[in-house]
């Protein structure tokens, strides 16, 4: 039963929803201000209008940047909620706002949306206690309608029973979407037409977006060549460094000029490393801390490298990176609607969890995804296990689940204890 809408809400004709608006709902209900930050192109001023009742669009009026630095409060008059639309435009409108509340008692005043961290950390770091963020990220694959999102992952950290019935969207379709990736202007194009507007949108980061930032050193060619490393290097723990070496051209960059562009990448929500899980181990295994590498989608992936579905077909052991990165996509996705967080796990005896979804109050999931089936499961499920054997669950509990995540078929509890779920039947 689709949710009625208030009429007096800006909702945009053909909206449709997202995991994130049950995020920013409650956060509307907590907080005065509610900042929601994503890379370019996700929906996040759609999503802000869903929520409105008033909006100021920085980035399609250019008087409005005028006047907020002269009349910063004047452009903050509106119903409540109120958009502000690409706010590190005008960062000067955050003090403002936060004066605003501060003079007045209430939640749910200002929705402010960005594309990127304003160069002034100052206006990040003053906000405590009347500020929520929420992120959001292109579409997962249930709010395009490739999953069915039969099997929550809130009901899978309670610990409930994974079943069910084989989707129709098959592993063909699943790397179609992949390359196609979850951008809402995207829903309707062929993956070629897709991929020709990813590899635009990373010409226009590299061109564009990040001299907004206000870096000093800045050279487009460099960023579209470490873009073309991290896409080889995806779902991997390749090192600063490998990255480094791995740029190719007439004058690669320094390390440091590597350091300073994926900071950048970050800033704009372009590249969004997973973080390792921070675990008690029972074991003398040591926790490896390196991040894996991940674009914010994996179609930038596929573009920034010209694979469409007959190429990444052709090439399994970088399908499955490509895949289980669109996996993390949709995990991290889901988990914020859960107040949960994602991260990956590795120790130095050579086991690994490519995710691990952790809830707030500590319950845990572990994840292992692959792309094919049969004894490739059977080895995954093994290989699941004996990760999850050297967590010391005296300290963290025992996992509420241990899911493998493939690409079609059925979802089911294996004899061992193991679940097997499609990311097809996957919701949030």
């Amino acid at each position: 039963m689709p949710k009625v809408v208030s009429p007096d809400l800006l909702t945009p004709a053909g909206y449709r929803p997202r995991v994130a608006d049950s995020v920013l709902t409650e956060a509307l209900r907590s907080s005065p201000i509610v900042v929601v930050d994503g890379a370019r192109g996700v929906g996040k001023s759609w999503t802000g209008l869903r929520h409105a009742r008033s909006e100021v669009r920085l980035d399609r009026d250019p008087g409005a940047v005028e006047s907020a630095a002269l009349a910063p409060v004047r452009l903050l008059q509106g119903e409540r909620p109120r958009l502000v639309d690409e706010w590190q435009l005008a960062p000067s409108l955050w003090n403002s706002a936060r004066s605003v509340v501060d003079a007045e008692t209430g939640v749910g005043h200002f929705i402010f949306t960005g594309s990127a961290h304003p160069p002034d950390d100052s206006t990040r770091h003053s906000g405590a206690g009347r500020v929520m963020r929420v992120r959001m990220r292109p579409m997962s694959l249930a709010e395009s309608g490739e999953s069915t999102g039969d099997v929550s992952l809130g009901a899978l950290l309670q610990g409930s029973e994974c079943s069910a019935a084989a989707p129709q969207a098959s592993a063909a379709d699943v790397v179609e979407a992949l390359c196609r990736g979850g951008w809402p202007r995207h829903l309707s194009m062929p993956a070629p037409r897709a991929r020709a507007l990813c590899r635009a949108y990373l010409q226009e980061v590299s061109r564009a977006d990040i001299p907004r930032l206000g870096r000093t050193r800045h050279r487009p060619d460099g960023v579209l060549r470490l873009l073309a490393s991290l896409s080889r290097n995806i779902a991997t723990v390749a090192a600063t460094s490998t990255l480094a070496e791995d740029v190719a051209g007439d004058t690669p960059p320094s390390r440091e000029a590597v350091t300073e562009y994926l900071e950048a990448l970050r800033m704009i929500y372009v590249v969004e490393d997973l973080p390792a899980w921070s675990v008690h181990l029972r074991s003398r295994a040591r926790l490896r801390r390196s991040p894996k590498r991940h674009l914010v989608d994996p179609s930038l992936a596929a573009a920034t490298l010209g694979a469409g579905p007959e190429r990444l077909w052709r090439d399994p052991g970088y399908l499955g990176q490509a895949f289980e990165s669109l996996v993390v996509r949709d995990l991290r996705i889901y988990a914020e609607a859960n107040e949960a967080s994602v991260h990956h796990y590795r120790d130095s005896n050579g086991h690994e969890l490519d995710a691990v979804v952790q809830h707030a109050d500590g319950r845990w999931m572990a994840v292992e995804v692959k792309l094919g089936s049969g004894a490739r499961l059977d080895e995954a499920a093994r290989s699941i296990t004996k990760a999850c054997e050297q967590i010391d669950v005296r300290r963290m509990g025992p996992p509420s689940k241990k899911l493998l995540i493939t690409a079609s078929g059925y979802g089911y509890e294996r004899p061992d204890g193991v679940s097997v779920l499609p990311l097809t039947a996957l919701g949030s």
